[in-house]
């Protein structure tokens, strides 16, 4: 059964741009880690909630937008063999790369997949 890592994230509107062309020089390195399918997703219908929210979760401000990310892998153990290559790939240690984000904000986790239909 495919594994799922699950990211939520706020991204300046005006870094939208941005966003997309980091998003995608990051695809061929993970996948090269194992990553089979990574998928981007810019929020246009993303209540703010009363005690819980997207937008909360990632303390979001009012110029920002929210992402829902995820990507597929094949299982666990090559997802978890992945995340210790990317980690150490050298394109992640590039102190020139800017990320177009606060990743101190970003929550991810996880998944195993419980239904795919």
């Amino acid at each position: 059964m495919t594994y799922v890592d699950g990211f939520v994230l706020a991204v300046p509107n005006a870094q939208k741009e941005a966003y997309i062309e980091h998003a995608k020089a990051c695809v061929p390195v993970f996948k090269k880690y194992g990553v089979t399918r990574m998928v981007e997703c810019w929020g246009d219908d993303v209540p703010d909630g009363k005690l819980t929210s997207f937008a909360m979760a990632v303390a979001a401000k009012p110029d920002e937008s929210i992402v829902f990310s995820w990507f597929e892998w094949p299982d666990k153990a090559t997802r978890d063999k992945g995340v210790a290559g990317f980690r150490a790939d050298p394109f992640f240690a590039d102190d020139t790369m800017v990320m177009p984000f606060d990743g101190k904000r970003m929550i991810f986790g996880g998944f195993s997949v419980l239904l795919d239909e």
